[in-house]
């Protein structure tokens, strides 16, 4: 255990599978906790429910905080002192302490079996009540229930709750919170299987590598006096707790991989940023002092305060999410971008044919368009499907008398343009407009409906060179015009 009087806050993930969003908030929010105060982010595993461990999701923990510069200071890929910080590889100190707890009477060994205890949540649900163990085996002398241990016997340890008074703590966020010690169930310490639950192995280990602040989700508000009191049995100083609010989705339901919510790397994959995410995810229960929507996670560490964390649930919204990762995208550096951005374009398309000229320009454009990787792939189809439809409303616009002499003349400026470049088609385009008298919306609309078959999109003069000579004649033939 360390002596550092340092605020240390701990990341305890089970290894389940990717991680999911609330999660990874969980995470970042443990980590400004930590890093505001310059003090150490700890990594712990909880895999003590050995059922739900997936084989490489330990991996995806490991590398999703890192894609998000998430440090950590201490955990089982950087061991410090304060190891190991696998739960599955630190059995024998959990049952060290239980039984400290028996000793001290403060919790007993358990020998009913799943019968007995399936008799009672079947009563407890006959009288429409919240089932809690009845505590038969509380009073078993302390010498007998040795001797049935030693005999091989299954049981397990269960705390010794008070079954009178009341157990309050302040958290940091929802202030005073208090419960009646008669409704806090004998929980289990250590199973069957020699394995602690988990709330027995937070205790212990959120003491032993001198965590100074839980931070976690708001669903605990109620059972952290069961926590409280362990602290109390043992006679160690309890953390400070700050619990969060839920993130619900937009239908007010909670945010869940269970329901197939994205996780970080659905996310990822898909061409959000870890910057942007991060960012978003900050905003997601907190504000930021200056109301700023926008900030690096340096700035993010540098202005945060714990004490703006909201009560309210949260509300997951893919368009805000979508509108911070667009402003990072549009900052990246052009060659950073062209790198990450052209794996989603040759997922669907082949650049063989294009040169750099092409392929840079397409890139200036929608780097301003998009909002994340995967946009690019519908948002770019134009120019390398061959689609001649167009919707009512464009095929309106078309039969106006000033669309039709404003296409009529495009079209013949671009039948007779030699060198296809940008520049050659802006002065077209004003050509037609002084040919024409067209100017604006009754300008641009019907040359982009004929060239593209679209009626928006990015700048018209570009389109038009990216779409090419020869793919603008052909759709200008389509039409009949």
């Amino acid at each position: 255990m360390t002596n550092s009087n340092k605020v240390r806050t701990r990341f305890a993930p089970s290894p389940t599978g990717f991680m999911h969003i609330g999660n990874l908030r969980s995470a970042l929010f443990e980590y400004l906790v930590a890093k505001h105060e310059n003090g150490d982010f700890i990594l712990r595993i909880e895999d003590t429910d050995q059922t739900r461990k997936k084989d490489g999701a330990v991996e995806f923990i490991y590398k999703t905080l890192d894609l998000c510069n998430l440090k950590v200071d201490e955990g089982p890929n950087n061991p410090k002192d304060c190891g190991p910080y696998v739960q599955s590889e630190r059995k024998d100190i959990y049952l060290k302490y239980a039984e400290e707890l028996v000793e001290k009477g403060e919790a007993y060994y358990c020998f009913c079996d799943e019968e007995r205890l399936q008799e009672l949540r079947e009563e407890a649900e006959l009288m429409k009540v919240t089932f809690m163990y009845d505590g038969k085996c509380k009073n078993i002398p302390l010498e007998e229930a040795k001797k049935r241990v030693a005999n091989n016997e299954t049981y397990v340890i269960r705390q010794k709750m008070p079954k009178e008074g009341v157990t309050s703590y302040e958290d940091l966020v929802y202030g005073k919170i208090s419960v009646e010690n008669k409704l806090l169930e004998d929980q289990i310490l250590i199973k069957s299987d020699g394995f602690p639950t988990y709330n027995f192995a937070n205790v212990i280990d959120d003491h032993l590598m001198n965590i100074t602040h839980v931070v976690r989700g708001n669903e605990y508000l109620s059972s952290t006096p069961k926590y409280l009191l362990l602290y109390k049995s043992f006679g160690w100083e309890s953390p400070v707790y700050i619990h969060l609010p839920h993130i619900i989705r937009e239908d007010g339901h909670k945010l869940s991989k269970r329901n197939g919510d994205a996780s970080f790397m659905d996310l990822y994959d898909a061409g959000y940023l870890p910057e942007a995410i991060i960012n978003y995810l900050a905003l997601l229960g907190w504000t930021h002092p200056d109301n700023k929507e926008i900030f690096s996670l340096e700035e993010l560490t540098r202005d945060w305060d714990s004490t703006r964390i909201s009560k309210s649930p949260a509300v997951y919204d893919i368009k805000k999410l979508r509108w911070i990762n667009s402003h990072y995208i549009k900052q990246m550096p052009f060659d950073k971008f062209k790198k990450w951005i052209i794996p989603f374009i040759t997922s669907k398309y082949s650049l063989e044919d294009k040169d750099d000229l092409w392929i840079n320009r397409l890139l200036e454009i929608y780097q301003q368009h998009i909002s994340y990787g995967e946009e690019i792939v519908d948002e770019i189809s134009i120019f390398f499907e061959d689609n001649n439809e167009i919707n009512e409303e464009a095929k309106d616009i078309l039969k106006e008398e000033a669309s039709i002499n404003t296409v009529k003349s495009f079209k013949k400026q671009i039948e007779e343009l030699e060198e296809f470049t940008e520049e050659n088609i802006v002065n077209i385009i004003n050509k037609v407009k002084e040919e024409t008298g067209s100017k604006g919306k009754s300008l641009f609309m019907p040359i982009r409906i004929v060239s593209s078959g679209l009626m928006h999109g990015p700048e018209l003069s570009a389109t038009i060179y990216l779409l090419g000579k020869e793919k603008v004649l052909k759709r200008l033939k389509n039409e009949n015009l």
